[in-house]
């Protein structure tokens, strides 16, 4: 799935150039090993034949004080997705929604009082739209060249 290929859906299957395909992915969870692991970890998972690399970005990782984050180390997405890249597998990645089942939510947002959790509470959504705003713009700084490759196709993919 590395450098520009062309990955869609048909309603039935994930396609890779126009064929279905079933991924088979393994989880890596990149705050949970430090970033010099990482090329040895995407490697082994590789050989023993994952076509993906999946992970969960936790806010309270990458923001444990309001407006306060952390992408340094073992916590830059960009170097994690940049090394899945590099070994030439898909990486698949769930934000902030689906952070929940983890109990993930970073410790600050839990003690507001005007926060409603697992709803559409205005608040609890500005909140989140922060991070993911944040980690959606740093995707579109260095997948940039999707866009140009493939112009309203690559916009709507990123």
């Amino acid at each position: 799935c590395a450098y520009a290929t062309i990955v869609s859906h048909d309603g039935c299957a994930i396609t890779i150039y126009d064929h279905r395909r079933v991924l088979l992915s393994g989880s890596i969870h990149y705050f949970c090993s430090t970033d010099e692991m990482w090329p040895n970890l995407i490697k082994k998972g590789k050989e023993r034949g994952l076509d993906a690399i999946e992970t969960y970005v936790f806010w309270n990782a990458h923001e444990p004080t309001r407006r306060q984050y952390d992408f340094s180390g073992n916590l830059d997405l960009i170097l994690f997705f940049k090394t899945i890249q590099n070994e030439g597998i898909c990486m698949e990645f769930y934000a902030l929604d689906h952070m929940f089942a983890h109990s993930r939510i970073t410790v600050w947002v839990h003690n507001m009082p005007i926060i409603e959790f697992r709803t559409t509470n205005t608040a609890f959504m500005n909140e989140m739209q922060n991070l993911t705003t944040m980690i959606i713009e740093m995707i579109e700084n260095e997948y940039g060249n999707v866009i140009g490759s493939y112009g309203e196709a690559g916009m709507a993919y990123i």
